[in-house]
């Protein structure tokens, strides 16, 4: 009888050891999925195609802002885990590519392991645009919607390049560990003083324009849209962090507008 008892432990020892495989795998998807700017409804689905994908039969999982907790079910073992999450972002190359690696799982062609190690490859080794480049773009897209907006071409090359300028340090400030709330402040202050004194030089008449076309960048629509598409797919705890985070970043950017534009005697 001992020996049964003994057999029956380490069969369930090994259960919760793959139960434990397959939870950190489900977990390290949707981690990556969240961080890179997929709504919960997304999230919520491709764990649970991994989950089942990997053998388990029965999925719960909770998304937070900040943490993602998991529990499965196997052969009547449950097993509960928790995982942080990082900075939430844009990256749809990476969101991609964990996707198309999810649907593999999904049809069996991985195991829990050979899973979680293809996941650290491609959060590690996924391609990047060059720093210069995301700010460059990113400046052309500042000046382009000014013009939209109203903008002269005076103020077009200003914008570009404050916007521009603007983007790159909020790179460098992020990268650094600064509070991303701070970041919005102090990039609103310092893009549209400099799309707005560029403009002055330039001799442009949409100055005002300038100034809000120069902080764009800032701009967070896909938070603002994931906030909306969760609340509306029955995730309200989620969709209103998401909603907060997205008007206190308005707010920040407004507070180093209105500042800027007040030096400046160009907002009264």
């Amino acid at each position: 009888m001992h020996l049964d008892i003994q057999k029956s432990l380490e069969s369930v020892l090994v259960e919760r050891a793959q139960l434990n495989q397959i939870a950190e795998a489900a977990l390290s998807v949707a981690r990556l999925l969240m961080e890179t700017g997929a709504p919960a409804k997304i999230v919520h689905e491709e764990c649970r195609r991994v989950v089942r994908g990997l053998g388990a039969q029965h999925v719960d999982l909770r998304s937070g802002y900040a943490s993602l907790d998991i529990t499965i079910d196997k052969g009547g073992i449950d097993f509960t885990r928790m995982m942080e999450v990082g900075p939430l972002g844009v990256n749809y190359r990476l969101a991609h590519a964990v996707r198309a690696l999810v649907t593999q799982i999904a049809e069996g062609e991985l195991t829990s392991a050979e899973a979680i190690s293809e996941l650290t490859r491609l959060e590690k080794g996924t391609a990047r645009h060059p720093p210069w480049m995301v700010a460059v773009a990113t400046g052309i897209a500042c000046a382009a919607f000014g013009r939209l907006l109203g903008m002269d071409w005076a103020a077009f090359i200003p914008v570009l390049a404050s916007g521009s300028v603007g983007q790159r340090v909020r790179q460098l400030l992020l990268r650094h560990g600064v509070n991303a709330f701070v970041v919005a402040g102090f990039i609103a202050f310092l893009a549209s003083g400099l799309g707005a004194l560029g403009s002055r030089l330039a001799g442009s008449t949409t100055v005002a324009l300038a100034m809000i076309a120069s902080v764009l960048l800032l701009v967070p629509g896909v938070p603002a849209l994931d906030a909306q598409y969760d609340i509306l797919e029955g995730h309200p705890t989620l969709g209103t962090a998401r909603g907060v985070v997205v008007s206190m970043t308005v707010i920040f950017m407004a507070t180093g507008v209105l500042i800027s534009g007040a030096l400046l005697g160009v907002l009264r």
